[in-house]
Parts: structure tokens; C-alpha cells; sequence
């Protein structure tokens, strides 16, 4: 089943219920997916579906693409809240990512300076140098943790790493610390024959425990809002997600809920 979402390297203006009004940036091919993980909620759809024809789009088409949309946004005296990097993929899979970024910032720079630079990651790229420093350079460096528990991590995100653990990863994201925000989908359902929920009181107080020691400027929890590849999956409904971010603020986490 292919589900790809984006066939532009450069898309929207879209409404993101997190971010504002976001202009998206895809780094993975347009007619494909490139994923470090095969999450079973994610809306570009499984792995599967194969790495498509076009490949990485290079650096200077990305920034040339970049700056001729926000030059005719400016034209046209629209708003920016946000440049997001998202996409069929991770994007810091693409080889030219650093220098990406600084080009992204410098083109915002010139047209948009109000506007944030925002990375939506899968979190699995944080032990590359070049990585980090790109991260660190943008006003929202997002980073995925689904579960504190390794077992459920891996069921959710399906890494292609056999060895890409909580234990790995948890003191990766303490290394950002308040210069990173945490994404955490909230979910409930099946998979591959195994139950999913990172709902109840052990998985919610793993992730308090994380939370306190990764010490991250904020948390964003939220559910599914759009069809899943995965069809057995179970929205988690935002009463329900403002129970959970209660016990984590009583826990001194600042914790936001779409």
C-alpha cells in the first residue's frame, strides 16, 4: 500500500496543529520513502513501499526551491510561522543535511526572520557530529521518544537497527537536554500479532523518568490523525492525553497536548 504524502520537495503552506502555519521541507525522494524506522502509525506509510526513483533531492535544488516559494510568499504578503523538515522520511538521512539547514536558515533569514526552523526527528542519527550541530543550530529540534520501555519503542518505531535501544538512545537526548523538544505519539492497538499501548502507569511513569532526566524544554504528546499504515490502531483522545500530561506536569515537565 503506498501512502506517500509529499511529491515535492517543498510543500504547503500547511496548518500544523503544533507548529502553526508551517511551509514543509521533504528531503526524501518524492516518489519514495527513506526511513531509519518503520513506525506503525506513520502517515507516509511502511517502509515497503520501496525508496522510489529520484533519490535525494540535492542541496542546491532544495535551496533554490526554498527560496523562490518564500520570495512569492513575501510577494504575497503571506504569514510564516514555521519552516518544518518532514517528509517521506527522516531527514537527516540525506547526506548534505548540515549544510542544508545552514542554507535554510540563511534563505530565512533574508525573508522570513520572525520565522522558526523547525526539524521533526526520528532521533536515530544523534550519535553523527554533523548531525548534532545542525539540530543545535535550528530554533526546534524535535525529537521523537514513543516509549521509554525498549520492548514497546521497538514495536511502536519498528528501528532498522537491531540495536537501537532506550538505553541508547535516552542518554542521546539528555545530551540536548532544554536545546530539544520530545514528541511522543500516544497510542493503543495491534501489530504483528503483539498487543501496543504505551498508556498505562509503567510506560507513562518510564517516560516521567526519561522526561526528568533528559530535561527537554518541552513535551508534545498527541495521537493519531490520520490514517495509519497499520490499520489496527486506536486514537488515544485528548481528554485522555491531558490525564496523562497532568501526572506529568505534577512531575515538573512542561508538557503540551494536541
Amino acid at each position: 500500500m503506498v501512502t506517500i504524502l509529499f511529491h515535492s520537495t517543498i510543500f504547503g503552506p500547511i496548518h500544523s496543529r503544533r507548529l502553526g502555519t508551517s511551509l514543509g521541507v521533504n528531503l526524501s525522494p518524492n516518489d519514495g520513502k527513506i526511513c531509519s524506522f518503520d513506525c506503525v502509525y506513520c502517515e507516509a506509510g511502511f517502509n515497503s513501499q520501496g525508496v522510489g526513483t529520484t533519490g535525494f533531492p540535492g542541496r542546491n535544488h532544495v535551496r533554490e526551491q526554498l527560496e523562490n516559494k518564500l520570495a512569492q510568499m513575501k510577494a504575497d504578503g503571506m504569514p510564516l510561522d514555521v519552516i518544518t523538515f518532514s517528509g517521506n522520511g527522516e531527514p537527516t538521512l540525506h547526506p548534505e543535511f548540515e549544510y542544508i539547514i545552514a542554507d535554510t536558515i540563511a534563505v530565512r533569514d533574508h525573508y522570513f526572520p520572525q520565522a522558526k526552523v523547525s526539524v521533526l526527528c526520528n532521533s536515530t542519527r544523534l550519535h553523527m557530529p554533523q548531525v548534532v550541530r545542525a539540530l543545535e543550530s535550528v530554533d526546534n529540534c524535535i525529537l521523537k521518544l514513543d516509549s521509554a520501555v525498549t520492548a514497546t519503542m521497538r514495536l511502536i518505531d519498528q528501528p532498522n537497527s537491531p540495536s537501537f535501544t532506550c538505553e541508547y538512545l535516552i542518554p542521546q537526548l539528555e545530551a540536548f537536554g532544554n536545546k530539544c523538544i520530545i514528541q511522543t505519539m500516544m497510542l493503543r492497538g495491534n501489530h504483528a500479532g503483539k498487543h501496543i499501548d504505551n498508556t498505562t502507569a509503567e510506560e507513562v511513569d518510564a517516560l516521567i523518568q526519561a522526561y526528568r532526566r533528559i530535561g527537554p524544554r518541552q513535551v508534545m504528546l498527541y495521537s493519531i490523525d490520520r490514517a495509519t499504515p497499520e490499520a489496527d490502531l486506536q486514537k488515544v483522545e485528548k481528554e485522555e492525553l491531558e490525564t496523562i500530561a497532568a501526572k506529568m506536569r505534577e512531575n515538573g515537565i512542561n508538557v503540551t497536548v494536541s
